[in-house]
This record gives C-alpha cells, sequence and structure tokens, in this order.
C-alpha cells in the first residue's frame, strides 16, 4: 500500500507517441533518438512506479487538437503546421500515451493546446484542489514543455523539483542547457536522487 504524500505531484509532459514513439510524425526532430540513447523511457517508468508507491500523485498532461484543429496557433513555430501535417490529433494513436508512460486508473489526464501544462488547463486548479504546492516535473521536451511548466511553477508559487534525466530534448546540448537555467527557479535532480530523498 502506497505511503501517501498528499502534498506532491508528478505532472508528466507530453510523453505522446506522436513525439517520442519512433514512428510518431515529430519524433524525427530528435527526440526518439535522444530517448533511445539515454533511456528516458525506462527512467519515467522507474519514476512512476516510485512515484505510485510513495503516494505522490501522478497528472499526465499532453499536447493536442481536435479533427478540425481549432485551437491549433497558426503563428506558432511549434505547432503552426499541425493541421497540414495531420499531427497531434486528439482521439488517434498518436495523443495517447506510450505505454512506458501511461496513466492508470484514477489518474489525472490533462490536454493542452500549448506548451506551458498551466496554460489552457486546470493543472493549477487540480493542484491548489488537493492541497499540492510541491510539484516534480517532468516531461518531452525539456526545452520547451519542461522548462516554460517549471518556469510557471515557479512563480505561482508552486516548489518545483526538475528530473532531468527523466526528460527529453531534441539534443544534449538544448537539454543540458536548459537543466543549468531552470536551477536558477528549481531544484534539478536526478531519478536516483529523487528515490533516496524521504
Amino acid at each position: 500500500m502506497a505511503t501517501t504524500s498528499p502534498s506532491r505531484a508528478l505532472v508528466l509532459i507530453d510523453f505522446i507517441n506522436e513525439i517520442v514513439d519512433p514512428d510518431g510524425k515529430l519524433a524525427g526532430k530528435g527526440y526518439s533518438d535522444f530517448i533511445a540513447r539515454h533511456g528516458t523511457l525506462d527512467r519515467v517508468a522507474t519514476l512512476l512506479g516510485h512515484a505510485r508507491g510513495k503516494g505522490i500523485q501522478p497528472i499526465h498532461v499532453r499536447i493536442g487538437f481536435s479533427s478540425d484543429y481549432k485551437e491549433q496557433p497558426l503563428g506558432s513555430p511549434l505547432f503552426g503546421h499541425a493541421g497540414k501535417l495531420g499531427a497531434l490529433k486528439l482521439g488517434t494513436w498518436a495523443t495517447e500515451f506510450h505505454a512506458k508512460a501511461a496513466p492508470i486508473d484514477g489518474e489525472a489526464i490533462l490536454t493542452k493546446h500549448r506548451v506551458n501544462a498551466f496554460v489552457g488547463t486546470a493543472l493549477d486548479v487540480l493542484l491548489r484542489a488537493r492541497g499540492i504546492m510541491e510539484v516534480a516535473v517532468v516531461g518531452c521536451s525539456t526545452d520547451v514543455g519542461v522548462q516554460t511548466t517549471a518556469r510557471m511553477a515557479h512563480d505561482l508559487d508552486y516548489a518545483c523539483t526538475v528530473i532531468g534525466d527523466c526528460c527529453a530534448a531534441p539534443r544534449d546540448d538544448d537539454h543540458e542547457a536548459t537543466l543549468r537555467m531552470l536551477a536558477k527557479v528549481a531544484r534539478v535532480t536526478t531519478l536516483a536522487a529523487f528515490m533516496a530523498q524521504p
């Protein structure tokens, strides 16, 4: 039985097939190669098991758009061409969570339409309703979704931890540079160190 940690949550960002699976339309940007080289998804699976055992509440967040792409930010360099590519469509394999990072019954799932997990979602409301003011953030990509979410968590007065080796980016240098910058607003740690804490 899990030891309850009602004041802590684990926010997992964009571990969806379109981005992390080699067959995803966005995987070719470097994400799946990074993940394969660093064993990121295996670490995320271990992290999820640890969090569940400790009663740390996982919250799974994914990017996605409805079939008519009405939420798509047309001016975005990241998502402006999603509709033309038929990428990130909700209700398809593309926006399902990868098996190694998949939610189980009872875990919160949020859908976002921008990079930041707080923007346009109920994440802040959900955390505060549960009395949670301490969050650990992981995801793909370190330099986009994780960075913007961790910075927002800081400004919303959450104590934020980023578990660096459970994140992925298109390139190693982007990943490492982002973690260095995030150390100014969050505690940056490793999976081993996170699991070793009480």
